[in-house]
């Protein structure tokens, strides 16, 4: 399975390009921009992102901000009554356990003591805590979000029953170190732009010569569409447009 999980790697950096490894900014941003991308697009969890760094010059600013105001501040994410309290109550367990309002001590942290001192926050789950440690602290720690998921599911690198908490653990196992940071983006593009959640454009994914759900169709109804060549139309469904991940800055 590691063999295969280093051939699609492979197949995506061929497709895709070749990924540098870099931080998207500092702790405590990712891990507010990754809850302001709960359940809406990175688009508009990005635009509440800014907003908020508009309304309040610093963190201690959002702090101490009334619950109210940073709803408003954020409201172009979706769900502001709800993010606003929890990324006010984070904000404060921070202060309160380190007299400031900052997470740059995780970075001389050990990957697993700064993985265990996230999960402790109120709200923040494996997800949130995956992003911040990657997408911040270049950290070998793989987010599974529904893209990573299902594209996973459908190569057979995993199986659905375990569900996208269990799969964290499951595709760190398989993914080397390295690699951890492009095959989270990667895949995130290859979901968004040819494994669709409905009609996934089999035809002209670079993938499905070792895709379970592909050979699967194939078993199921031989020569149907699934197997077809990709048309034009099809091709120019893959966005041209800068793409963001999870709210944080686009790579």
């Amino acid at each position: 399975m590691r063999g295969k999980v280093d051939w699609v790697c492979d197949r995506l950096e061929e497709e895709y390009g070749a990924m540098e490894w870099r931080s998207h900014g500092e702790p405590l941003g990712a891990l507010v921009a990754t809850i302001l991308s709960q359940h809406t697009s990175d688009r508009n969890s990005e635009r509440a992102y800014d907003n908020l760094r508009r309304r309040f010059p610093t963190w201690d600013a959002v702090r101490e901000a009334e619950e109210g105001e940073i709803a408003d501040a954020i409201r172009a994410g979706g769900l502001a009554d709800a993010k606003a309290p929890r990324i006010k109550a984070v904000l404060q367990q921070i202060y309160e356990r380190r007299g400031e309002t900052r997470l740059d001590f995780l970075a001389q942290m050990p990957t697993d003591e700064a993985r265990a001192y996230l999960l402790g926050f109120h709200g923040v789950g494996p997800k949130t805590t995956a992003c911040v440690m990657m997408f911040s602290l270049c950290r070998p720690v793989l987010p599974v979000d529904t893209h990573v998921f299902r594209v996973s599911h459908r190569l057979g690198l995993i199986q659905k029953r375990i569900g996208e908490a269990k799969a964290h653990d499951a595709l760190e196992r398989l993914v080397p170190p390295e690699r951890v940071y492009p095959f989270h983006v990667h895949m995130i593009r290859h979901g968004r732009r040819v494994c669709h959640a409905q009609r996934p454009d089999c035809g002209r994914c670079v993938l499905r010569e070792r895709c379970d759900f592909f050979s699967a169709a194939q078993d199921a109804a031989a020569g149907a569409a699934t197997n077809a060549p990709a048309t034009a139309a099809a091709r120019k469904r893959a966005p041209q447009e800068r793409e963001t991940l999870h709210g944080l800055p686009p790579v």
